[in-house]
C-alpha cells in the first residue's frame, strides 16, 4: 500500500517542480476533498465497501425461517478524494495539444488492493472543432449525459458507469452538434464470464468494443442525443471436453438520452436497450443456446434488458430534486441454459430518490434518500425470469465535500 502512496507523491512533486520552469506547457491542479456516509437496511450487491449500491440482495431464509439479508449496514468513507493534473501543451502548427491525469482514492473492488485509482489519464490535439483523445477517459454509454444524484453510485445499474481506454476521435461545435466515434477497451473490472468478472474475454477476442455517438445541444445545455455500442467478447479458449473453441458473445447496446435547461429548471432523462453490457456496472448477461457434442463449443444468446432514468431538479446554490430509475428483463431471443451475468434472476427493479444540495464557494453539502424494489424469481427457458417476490432496500446518504 505504501508504494502507490509514494508513486503519487513522486508524480505530484514532479509536476510541481515542471510547473515552475519554463517548460513551454501549462500546469493547473484540481480535485476534491470528500466524505460520504450511508445507512440501509438491507444487504446489497455493491463495489468499494458500499459506496456504489447496485441492487439489494435476494431473500435468504435460514432455518429459523428468517432472512439472513434482512440486515442493515452504514459506513462513512472518503475513497472519492480525488486529485488531478491539467496540462496544456505546446501548439504544433493548428493543433493545440493536451493531457490529464487524475486519481481518487477509490480503491479497487470490495476494497481489496490499493488504495490509488486511476480516472482520466489521456492525450488530447484539438485543432478548431476536432478532438482526437488518446487513453483512458469517459465511456460514451455513461458519460453521454450524467444525472445529478447525492450518491456515488451516479444511478447505476440504470445508468451505465466506467472509464476506460480509448481512441476517441469527435467533431463538436459547442453551440451546435457533436458526432465522435471510439474504439475502446476495458478497465477496472470487465466482462463477467466464466471466471467471473474479467478483462480477458475482450482481450482474447482481439476486437475491441465501439461506440458512435452523435447529438445536437446548445450553449445553456440542452441536448438530444444517442449512442450505438456493440461488443464482441470470447468466453472461453478451451471447452470442458478439451477442445480449443472460437467461441463469441457479440451484442448491440443502442441509447437515446436528452436533457432541457430553463433557468433554475432541469429535466433529463436516458433510456437504453441492454444487451449483455455487464462491464459498466449494469444488469445482463447471456446464455448457452446449443453445444456441440463431441468438442464442448458452445454458442450463446444475450440477455435484452430495457434500462432507463429520469432525473428532476430546481435550483441553485440551494438545489432539489428527484430521481428515478427502472429496468426490466426481457430474456434471450432463444431458449437458453447455464446463464452467466449479473442480476439475471431480477425481472425488474426501480429506485426513486428525493435529493437536496447546497452549494457556498468550494464546499457542497448534500442528502439523499433512495427506496429500492427489486422483484426476484426463477428464469425460465428463454432467461426471462418468473414467479417473482419483491425485496426493498430503503438508503439514506449524506456527503460534504471541498473542491479546489
Amino acid at each position: 500500500m505504501r508504494h502507490h502512496w509514494l508513486l503519487a507523491i513522486v508524480f505530484f512533486a514532479i509536476a510541481a517542480a515542471l510547473s515552475a520552469q519554463n517548460t513551454g506547457s501549462k500546469f493547473r491542479f484540481y480535485g476534491q476533498v470528500r466524505n460520504d456516509f450511508y445507512y440501509q437496511n438491507r444487504q446489497a450487491y455493491e463495489s468499494s465497501e458500499g459506496f456504489m449500491m447496485l441492487f439489494p440482495k435476494d431473500k435468504e431464509i435460514d432455518e429459523a425461517g428468517k432472512d439472513i439479508n434482512r440486515a442493515n449496514s452504514a459506513n462513512l468513507f472518503n475513497f472519492h478524494t480525488m486529485l488531478g493534473l491539467e496540462i496544456k501543451g505546446p501548439v504544433w502548427g493548428k493543433v493545440q495539444t493536451s493531457g490529464q491525469i487524475d486519481v481518487d482514492f477509490r480503491g479497487s473492488l470490495n476494497g481489496s488492493g490499493g488504495i490509488l485509482r486511476l480516472r482520466n489519464v489521456v492525450m488530447r490535439f484539438r485543432w478548431d472543432y476536432w478532438w482526437l483523445s488518446i487513453g483512458q477517459l469517459g465511456h460514451d454509454m455513461g458519460h453521454s449525459l450524467y444525472n445529478e444524484t447525492i450518491s456515488l453510485n451516479v444511478g447505476a445499474p440504470y445508468q451505465p458507469t466506467g472509464r476506460v481506454p480509448q481512441i476517441k476521435i469527435q467533431y463538436n461545435n459547442p453551440a451546435k452538434f457533436l458526432v465522435a466515434a471510439s474504439l475502446v477497451w476495458q478497465a477496472q473490472g470487465g466482462s463477467v464470464g466464466p471466471n467471473g468478472r474479467s478483462r480477458e474475454y475482450l482481450r482474447n477476442s482481439g476486437i475491441p468494443e465501439f461506440s458512435h455517438k452523435a447529438e445536437i445541444h446548445n450553449a445553456e445545455g440542452s441536448l438530444l442525443g444517442y449512442v450505438i455500442h456493440f461488443a464482441s467478447i470470447r468466453p472461453r479458449l478451451q471447452s470442458d471436453e478439451g477442445y480449443k473453441v472460437n467461441e463469441r458473445v457479440s451484442a448491440f447496446n443502442l441509447q437515446l438520452y436528452g436533457r432541457y435547461r430553463k433557468d433554475l429548471f432541469t429535466i433529463a432523462a436516458k433510456t437504453i436497450l441492454n444487451q449483455n453490457f455487464t462491464q459498466s456496472n449494469t444488469l445482463g448477461g447471456y446464455g448457452v443456446t446449443s453445444k456441440d457434442p463431441i468438442t464442448g463449443e458452445q454458442k450463446y444468446a444475450p440477455l435484452r434488458l430495457w434500462q432507463s432514468w429520469a432525473n428532476v431538479l430546481y435550483g441553485g446554490n440551494l438545489r432539489g430534486g428527484f430521481f428515478g430509475g427502472y429496468i426490466k428483463n426481457f430474456g434471450a431471443s432463444k431458449p437458453i441454459t447455464g446463464i452467466i451475468g449479473t442480476g439475471t434472476n431480477i425481472d425488474q427493479m426501480f429506485t426513486v430518490s428525493a435529493l437536496l444540495s447546497y452549494t457556498s464557494s468550494h464546499w457542497r453539502f448534500g442528502f439523499e434518500y433512495s427506496l429500492t424494489k427489486a422483484f426476484y424469481g426463477t428464469n425460465d427457458a428463454y432467461g426471462k425470469v418468473k414467479d417473482t417476490h419483491a425485496v426493498v432496500n430503503h438508503r439514506p446518504y449524506a456527503t460534504v465535500m471541498y473542491s479546489f
